[in-house]
């Protein structure tokens, strides 16, 4: 009975830790920078895409475990902190499904229904941002660290700079992966108008770093650093004069 209930308050408890670290962390940075938010960000919704679900599963570690579980597992804390932050935010899944429609019948059907749909939802929404999230997987086991991806936009690309940075400083000081443009193929990424990147939260195919990623504190240790990078991603130079002034003009 206490370790059921112990499973039950550890993780909201692990999540107030992360965001009472955030806020701290945010509040001390933003003494010497600004951010997108609350100035830039107050309007802007943010959207997070846990990659796959349902029947596509993705890739699968070296233990069993479905990516698309972790991806919703990683996503959905992320909305939380997002929410306690006061960040506009939506999640494309909140269950283990796909978004085809039922009449979809074969797995590859479902995919590309379901891909059509993430794509009508991202670009039906006004004034949005896009962030994917994901789990990497390579033949050679060797492989480890977080790396994310950018559509090829200078919004999305100063976005993964400064979430890779991110997640190097919170999560893993000794990752060297350095953030790169999505490529061309990856169909959501490239049929959407938004700024967006995709986060590949680690490597499935190593075993230490799956174990990780299943980990309650580690899960909440990689939304933190999402999170963190999203609401203080620098504004580009001149922009956080120009609205401080309007700010003050409105005031």
């Amino acid at each position: 009975m206490q370790k059921v209930l112990l499973q039950k308050v550890i993780p909201p408890l692990l999540l107030l830790a992360g965001v009472l670290s955030l806020a701290l962390w945010y509040w001390q940075g933003s003494q010497t920078m600004p951010a997108l938010f609350p100035a830039g960000r107050s309007t802007t919704l943010l959207l997070i895409d846990p990659g796959h679900g349902g029947e596509d599963g993705g890739a699968v570690s070296v233990s069993g475990e479905k990516e698309s579980d972790i991806n919703l597992s990683i996503a959905l804390k992320c909305d939380q902190i997002a929410g306690l932050m006061g960040i506009p935010v939506e999640l494309l899944r909140t269950e283990d499904s796909s978004l085809a429609s039922p009449e979809a019948e074969s797995l590859r059907e479902k995919k590309r229904e379901d891909l059509a749909r993430r794509v009508e939802m991202v670009n039906s929404a006004q004034q949005a941002v896009l962030l994917s999230i994901h789990q990497n997987s390579f033949p050679d086991s060797s492989y480890s660290g977080a790396q994310v991806f950018y559509r090829p936009t200078e919004e999305s690309e100063a976005w993964a700079l400064h979430t890779q940075e991110l997640l190097r400083q919170v999560v893993n000081p000794d990752n060297r992966r350095q953030a790169k443009e999505i490529p061309s193929d990856i169909y959501l990424m490239s049929h959407i108008s938004c700024p967006a990147i995709l986060v590949e939260c680690g490597f499935l195919s190593h075993a230490g770093e799956a174990q990780l990623l299943l980990e309650e504190p580690y899960q909440c240790r990689l939304s933190v650093a999402i999170i963190g990078a999203y609401l203080s991603l620098p504004l580009p130079a001149g922009e956080a004069e120009q609205r401080y002034s309007s700010a003050q003009n409105t005031n």
